[in-house]
């Protein structure tokens, strides 16, 4: 095990002995030997099992058989979501073949960015998270449940779902992937055009054509932001069957799996002798593996909030620092768009989860000794695949090395030498960087500060020709607080642009970047944020600011006794508090946390 590695967890584990105990004990405390829905009245038990048929109504009547859960967040709107339509035929028929019963507990809303990027829809994204934790809540509150699946892909969904599940600690739980869409068009290709558009050269038909080319069918969209950053984190967790995050949907070996997932959570309930309550599994090993998993493949920036959020779930506490260590020993192994031009179809074709997991447990960079759902506890058994032999589900040794260096390396030769995730600190306060998509070259910007309110204004200003020149974005009044902390991420493309002309350009902003954020240097997430009089809102058009994001700071290079003695700038920006369902949110905003501590309303360990 590496020292370092070692010590952040003993960290980890002292930081919370007292909230994790606590957490564990009312885990346990839920817990019982029997069928949970033996504990209801009569009538409790008649409203439970009403509409099923009679063959289930005998077994839900009766103390022997395990009922599963079946949470999803299926629309048919969504290409990542829409395969799950099928998936609750298929996991009730695979209960019913073990020995148990499925039922589909509920449905949480699914949000997509990618629809609603740079929409007013968008600042209700982040706080999805929590109400999809809450509707998961919800839905297992009739305590029919011996355990449960739950369905979910992107963003948002999958730490709603999995807080939701942590405050049903005593259940045991599998996450059942659908699987990345088939590859479109080259990622170059889609920036391309993209970057075009930004300049004027093509309008907006030839622009939908290539986006067309990219989101074109069912599944996850293929590049490496927060929704394929979330099935690496989860199968490198243990809360996935080994190897199933990245099978394309609407196969035989996707269906397979999820059989295989309904079969094996019934194994793990308290009516029988392999309890595996997801309480348990979820430990401060599992949450710094989902660490190192996203640093060695420059996964998404929303986890340094999400992962937080998640943890505290569990009463493990985790902070900036923690990644910052880690990221230290832990080397880029993988490059996927925007780290580079493959997607996560090529990172499956190439060895995939087996060929990661594999390396980091080598290099000594992955707990082994963890609880997961797989048949055999540890890790070790998460270096297998899946595969389909003679229409037979098994495990098969994954590749012993990479099959496509270019796309999976390893810690020997890695891509950088360092995580793709730094924490940045100084007087404008403490953030996050995502460097793996940014070259050295570009790295440390010295430029003066031009300050908008709302992303629109940055956009009008590069329409009218005013940032053709060396400067650092300064985005205020962006964080939860304020609006809900939408992603940015449509001002990639232009300041995209104005990089490749020669200028040197830079983004800070108290607000999120998409997982996708790319070749553009930035510093996130800024804590305190503008809303809490954060020092971002003392900064002013012209301030010379300072970005180094391979040291992590971030200061502006103004006169300590000046810029202390500034008052911080009131919020200019249009309303973003009314239309498109936001006025609904305001309880949100006014009690949402810092983004270092998870931007959360649920504190269920407080």
């Amino acid at each position: 095990m590496h020292p370092i590695l070692n010590s952040v967890t003993e960290e980890i584990i002292e930081r919370s002995r007292e909230s994790r105990a606590l957490y564990l004990a009312r885990v346990d405390s839920a817990s019982k030997k029997g069928p949970h829905r033996s504990v209801l009245g009569c009538g409790n038990l008649a409203h439970g099992f009403a509409a099923c048929a009679a063959t289930e109504k005998a077994d839900l009547a009766g103390d022997q058989k395990a009922n599963v859960a079946i949470v999803s967040a299926y629309n048919d709107m969504l290409s990542a979501h829409e395969p799950y339509k099928d998936f609750p035929n298929l996991i009730k028929d695979a209960a019913k073949e073990a020995g148990g019963v499925a039922q589909f507990a509920g449905g949480v809303p699914a949000m997509c960015d990618g629809v609603t990027q740079g929409q007013p829809g968008m600042e209700l994204s982040l706080f999805s998270r929590d109400v999809i934790a809450m509707s998961t809540a919800i839905s297992l509150s009739h305590n029919m449940f011996d355990a449960a699946l739950y369905l979910g892909v992107c963003d948002k969904i999958v730490p709603g779902l999995l807080i939701g599940a942590l405050s049903f600690g005593h259940l045991p739980a599998i996450f059942v992937p659908a699987g990345p869409m088939t590859s479109g068009i080259t990622n170059k290709e889609k920036a391309r055009t993209r970057q075009k558009y930004a300049e004027g050269k093509i309008g907006r038909k030839e622009l939908l054509e290539s986006e067309s080319k990219a989101y074109h069918g069912p599944g996850t969209c293929t590049f490496y932001g927060t929704a394929n950053s979330n099935q690496m984190m989860v199968e490198i967790m243990g809360l996935h069957l080994p190897g199933s995050s990245f099978i394309n949907p609407y196969t035989p070996l996707r269906d397979e799996l999820t059989k295989a997932a309904t079969k094996q959570v019934l194994k793990f309930t308290a009516l029988g002798n392999d309890f595996r309550p997801i309480g348990h599994v979820v430990d401060e090993k599992a949450i710094v593996n989902a660490i190192v998993g996203l640093l060695a493949t420059g996964g998404s920036t929303n986890h340094t909030m999400h992962l937080v959020a998640i943890a505290r779930t569990a009463g493990i506490v985790i902070n900036w620092d923690d990644f910052d260590n880690l990221s230290k020993v832990v080397p880029l192994i993988a490059k996927i768009y925007p780290n580079g031009p493959a997607d996560v179809n090529h990172f499956q074709a190439a060895g995939g989860m087996g060929v990661l997991i594999g390396e980091l447990l080598r290099n000594g960079l992955l707990h082994e000794d963890t609880i997961t759902v797989a048949d055999e506890q540890g890790m070790q058994h998460y270096t297998q695949e899946p595969k389909l032999i003679d229409g037979q589900l098994t495990w098969e040794p994954s590749p012993a090395a990479s099959l496509d260096p270019e796309v999976l390396s390893t810690v020997e030769k890695p891509f950088a030498k360092s995580g793709g995730l730094h924490v940045m600190h100084g007087n404008l306060g403490r953030g996050i960087s995502k460097v793996s998509a940014v070259k050295e070259e570009h790295q440390i910007v010295e430029a003066p500060a031009i300050v908008f309110d709302d992303q629109d204004d940055l956009m009008e200003a590069f329409k009218r020709g005013e940032l053709e020149k060396d400067f650092i974005a300064v985005i205020r009044f962006q964080g939860p607080k304020s609006n809900g902390m939408p992603e940015l991420h449509k001002l990639t493309p232009p300041l995209g642009l104005l990089q490749d002309k020669g200028f040197k350009v830079a983004l800070v902003t108290d607000g999120r970047m998409s997982g996708a954020s790319g070749k553009v240097p930035s510093a996130i997430h800024m804590c305190p944020e503008c809303a809490d009089g954060g020092p971002l809102a003392k900064v002013r058009n012209g301030d010379m600011i300072r970005l180094n994001a391979q040291t992590g700071e971030i200061n502006v290079l103004v006169d300590n006794t000046e810029f202390n003695a500034r008052r911080p700038a009131a919020n200019h920006a249009k309303d973003h508090h009314h239309g498109m369902g936001r006025e609904l949110f305001a309880g949100f905003r006014l009690n949402a946390s810092s983004a270092e501590t998870g931007a959360t309303n649920v504190f269920i360990n407080d």
